[in-house]
């Protein structure tokens, strides 16, 4: 019998220093540093890179930043942790990072079994393949007996292996852990293409010697919505992520920009109101400043702004919305109300 109180008190003290640690809450140790520690992935033009001045540029980078805006009013308290593909997970459990915002996939084991929550999707994604053009391919359907570049620890590595099967098709993986040395690889010829995010093969293809010597198969074989991942347990911060994606997204939907934003507070607009502070209640909620909203579209932008800037039709990467269109435009961007 005493063994079993002891037993029962010890889980009791367990579970107590475990929802003592979910409730410690990210919110409180990054307003004490004064900065956001994102986790990006550090060599993918149009999502995470620094440019030629060590500036970071991109859509996932912008996300970060749009947080930072949220919590601190200012979009430049953040830090930037590039991080591989084998090393963004343990990153995020361990603390390094408060955030992790590198192109990740939602898929079920990842959000049940690493001790993450996984956040608002900020891009749509499928996997592809990107070949030289010189091979005459139109399909992936012609790549039986490919050396394949891919990526260890990715959901495109155990895509590309289920296609190939599926087809009755074999191939020969080239895994190599960077995505810059894989690209490397690639364009030095060492396998026949290189499968990824269709996203990511665009942006690996905007630094190729010569961009114009490759091609995207059209061919999409897997559903990636790519996500920032936050800690399991900590519900403010998981909100608090969402609801600054979500901002960009819904201030897109009612017309507010980085360049109308002051001109809207004026608006008697009763949900722009509620959405940019006006009326207060939606950053209380979040224990933000009520003009969080506001913040993130004057100094990130909407999520229209973002995706253009970073990744649309006249960047390098050339993409064009597809999914990641407003709900409104036949894409997939939707937000709740703001209220």
């Amino acid at each position: 019998m005493k063994l079993f109180k002891l037993l029962c008190i010890s889980a009791m003290v367990l579970l107590f220093v475990v929802c003592g640690m979910a409730s410690a809450g990210t919110l409180e140790d990054v307003k004490a540093k004064g900065f956001i520690q994102a986790g990006v992935n550090g060599d993918l033009f149009g999502f995470g890179k620094p440019d030629e001045k060590g500036v970071w540029r991109g859509l996932d980078v912008d996300t970060a930043r749009a947080v930072a805006a949220a919590v601190f009013g200012d979009a430049n308290k953040v830090k930037f942790t590039p991080l591989t593909a084998k090393t963004r997970f343990t990153a995020l459990q361990s603390g390094e990072i408060d955030i992790l915002t590198r192109n990740c996939t939602i898929t079920l084991t990842r959000d049940t079994a690493l001790g993450l929550d996984f956040c608002q999707v900020n891009y749509y994604d499928g996997q592809g393949f990107l070949v030289p053009k010189k091979m005459g391919l139109k399909s992936a359907y012609q790549l039986n007996g490919a050396t394949v570049c891919v990526l260890p620890g990715t959901t495109t590595e155990m895509n590309v292996a289920d296609f190939f099967r599926a087809n009755n098709m074999k191939m020969k993986p080239v895994v190599i852990e960077n995505t810059a040395e894989l690209a490397k690889a690639f364009f030095a010829g060492r396998c026949d293409c290189l499968t990824s995010d269709a996203s990511q093969l665009a942006g690996t293809r905007s630094v190729a010697p010569n961009p114009n010597d490759y091609i995207i198969l059209p061919e999409i074989i897997s559903k990636e919505p790519l996500a920032p991942a936050v800690r399991h347990g900590d519900n403010q911060w998981k909100d608090i992520v969402n609801y600054s994606i979500l901002a960009m997204i819904n201030a897109e939907e009612m017309g507010i920009t980085s360049k109308n934003v002051d001109e809207m507070l004026k608006s008697a607009d009763p949900m722009i109101q509620r959405f940019l502070g006006v009326s207060p209640g939606n950053g209380a909620a979040l224990g933000l400043d009520e003009s969080y909203a506001y913040n993130i579209i004057k100094q990130v932008g909407n999520y229209g702004e973002i995706f253009e800037r970073n990744v649309g039709v006249n960047t390098p990467l050339g993409i064009e919305r597809g999914l990641n269109a407003l709900w409104t435009k036949g894409g997939l961007m939707y937000s709740p109300p703001f209220k």
